[in-house]
């Protein structure tokens, strides 16, 4: 029996996308963002390009060669390696190979609309979510951690425009810079939302890209957040939308504990009022706002060596004392340490930190992009860690991204059986690649390997390159702190 089957229709399937991504009829959350949802997703935006019979760029192989391309690292996440792979799959299925130039697909990648993709990302998400096994969730609740995080992108001046460098930064020397609020679950893992702007300015900070997607968490959700998110119109607008809220207590805020109740040794309610009007609401909404919240704050005393903090202050809206106990409370802020290593995922070992695209348009659907292929990602990490009784907590992500991509050429063009047999073999050597018990994991922060001794770009390339070309010498290399002042 023949291992592959040359479907020539595949280009114009997105069940192109889903083989890539180890899937295939009979696994746990395999209904979850069919090729007819796809389909139905591109169809409510209207896009139509490459309906010809000779063109080859169409919408489910231009989004497949995109996501092929946040796979990879270095050389084989240009447009020409993702060219390359496009040819070989066209090859292979017997039609006529593509031309290596870039210009066709560059073109259709920027028809994609940024609005589908990132409703896949997210419908991906929600699916998985509302599957889950209920002993994956915590008190039977969807935890959305939420943090911030930036990346950068190349110095063109569309870039500069939309996504201002640092303004620390001399004029000339760093790089546009986009702020992005993530909400990831405790459970899945998965990215459920996100909101992006510019790092500086007026209402861009991570509170106000929060607010942005507020509307997207479901009543009974539980948002576990740092301490910056800690504010009094935050809280009410999540209680408004019957979320609940865990976070440790802002530095600024101090409590009166003579006027809390005590339910328990460092646990009390209290009850914070209503502050002035910040610049953000209008009228109308701030009047709406309870004068009053009654909330819970629990005392944490961190005996671990290693960690900078002896002791904090949790806040909560659960405030039922016998249905959460205060160590539950306790443990799931300590959990919040989660989110870290997922954004770590994200940024470093999908290669997010550092952006490619030269305009604010295909920056927006890179990181777009690169958040669905983390989610397709860890949705097969669920079907892996479900068919093998784990959590999906115990599974490398890292280990996912190279097996998704050792058999990301070969997949596509599988027959009916020998898909589903590779399928499986990957899956359980994905379950196999375990991730070590580290709640208390201690690192420094410092690189062992040493920079390599180049002078630091202290002024624009511009100027630096004039003076190049009109005979000024180069100063001898400086050390990297002596560059740094000058920056």
């Amino acid at each position: 029996m023949s291992f592959y089957h040359p479907d020539r229709s595949l280009p114009r399937r997105f069940g192109l996308v889903q083989a890539s991504f180890l899937q295939t009829e009979g696994l746990p959350f395999a209904e979850v963002l069919s090729e007819d949802q796809i389909q139905q997703a591109f169809a409510d935006e209207g896009v139509d390009f490459a309906q010809e019979e000779d063109e080859i760029y169409t919408p489910p192989l231009t989004l497949w060669a995109f996501l092929s391309q946040v796979l990879h690292k270095g050389e084989q996440r240009s447009c020409v390696a993702a060219v390359s792979r496009v040819l070989v799959l066209l090859v292979a299925l017997g039609r006529e190979p593509c031309s290596k130039n870039t210009g066709a697909y560059c073109r259709a990648r920027a028809k994609l609309p940024e609005k589908v993709i990132e409703r896949l990302a997210v419908d991906v998400a929600r699916g998985c979510e509302a599957q889950v096994p209920r002993g994956w969730l915590w008190h039977q609740h969807h935890v959305k951690m939420i943090d911030g995080t930036t990346a950068s992108m190349p110095d063109t001046a569309e870039n500069r425009a939309a996504y201002p460098q640092h303004s620390a930064q001399k004029e000339g020397l760093g790089f546009p810079i986009i702020r992005i609020v993530v909400a990831l679950s405790l459970a899945t893992a998965m990215l459920c939302s996100a909101a992006m702007g510019p790092y500086s300015g007026k209402e861009t900070g991570e509170m106000a890209l929060l607010r942005q997607v507020l509307d997207q968490f479901t009543p009974g959700d539980i948002l576990l957040a740092d301490r910056y998110f800690c504010s009094f119109f935050m809280i009410a607008l999540l209680l408004n939308g019957k979320c609940d809220f865990v976070t440790r207590l802002h530095q600024r805020r101090k409590t009166d504990f003579s006027r809390a109740t005590r339910l328990g040794k460092g646990d009390y309610l209290v009850t914070w009022k209503r502050p002035e009007k910040p610049d953000w609401m209008d009228d109308a909404t701030y009047q709406q706002m309870p004068e009053t919240l009654t909330l819970r704050q629990v005392e944490v005393q961190v005996h671990q060596r290693g960690f900078r903090t002896e002791s904090l202050v949790v806040v909560t809206t659960l405030v039922n004392a016998k249905k959460y106990r205060r160590e539950e409370i306790a443990d799931l802020y300590r959990r919040r340490w989660q989110v870290e290593l997922d954004i770590e995922a994200i940024k470093i070992t999908l290669g997010m930190d550092v952006l490619r695209c030269q305009t604010p348009e295909m920056v927006r659907k890179e990181i777009w992009t690169c958040l669905l292929a983390y989610n397709l990602l860890r949705k097969t990490m669920l079907q892996a860690a479900h068919r093998n009784e784990l959590s999906p907590r115990q599974l490398s992500f890292a280990t996912a991204v190279q097996t998704v991509a050792a058999s990301w050429m070969t997949l596509p063009l599988a027959n009916g059986t020998s898909a589903l047999a590779l399928v499986i073999a990957q899956l359980d050597s994905l379950a196999q690649q375990q991730v070590g018990d580290r709640p208390n994991r201690v690192e420094p922060r410092a690189v062992k390997r040493r920079p390599k001794p180049h002078r630091l770009l202290t002024k624009s390339r511009e100027e630096a390159r004039a003076e190049l070309l009109r005979g000024v010498q180069e100063p001898e290399a400086e050390s990297e702190a002596e560059a740094r002042k000058v920056a």
